[in-house]
Formats: C-alpha cells, structure tokens, sequence
C-alpha cells in the first residue's frame, strides 16, 4: 500500500512474460467506485489505463465493467492485465482479503510440459 495524497493506494506489478510487458497497477476505493491507473508500454492497455469501476460490476465475468473495457480495446484472451485489476478491485472493495494477498505474494501460471 502506497499513500496518493489523502488515499491509500494499492500497488499490483503484472510480468506479462509472454508479451514482454511489465504493468504497475494502483487503484483506491472512493465511494462506490474503484479508482484505477495503469502504467504500462501496451498500447492496447493503454486504451483503459485509468477507469473509474463500479463496485458492484467486478463481481461476475458477465457484465464486468473491466472486461468489457478490456474486449473495447481488443486486448487478448490471455491478457494478465484485466485479471489484475480485478484482484485488486476485489482488495480494495473488501471482497478479497488483504491478509490472503500479502500471504500468497503472487499469483502464476506454469507451462511445465509444452
């Protein structure tokens, strides 16, 4: 947790490792909205590099403001970066525990056998 003027922000580092980008992502709770920038090098991310997402519209994959921010700009179906920033939406809403998070320190995807 990082501190943004009177907020405290939370800080996720996406390793995009099959397309060569590494994304910082922050975001803070403000009312019923999550607060969301991205600094990153992908142009399509750049498309929705700051929203503004409603509370109640990370909870699904079906109507979620993320994703359909993230198909707009056409990012791919293997794109780490909409995951992100849904854990870090479900962090900041209290839908996922802080604690958890600290304690599992990241999350991954292995190709053991290709």
């Amino acid at each position: 947790m990082t501190k943004k003027g009177d907020m405290l922000t939370a800080t996720l580092t996406v390793n995009s490792t099959l397309c060569g980008f590494v994304h910082k992502i922050h975001g803070s709770k403000k009312g019923n909205k999550i607060i969301v920038d991205i600094e990153t090098p992908c142009e399509k991310i750049k498309k929705f590099s700051h929203m503004e997402i409603p509370t109640m519209e990370i909870l699904d994959i079906k109507n979620n403001y993320v994703i359909d921010r993230a198909q707009e700009a056409n990012c791919s179906s293997n794109c780490l970066v909409p995951c992100a920033v849904l854990n870090l939406c479900r962090l900041e809403s209290g839908f996922l525990a802080k604690s958890l998070a600290k304690k599992a320190g990241s999350i991954s995807i292995e190709f053991n056998e290709v």
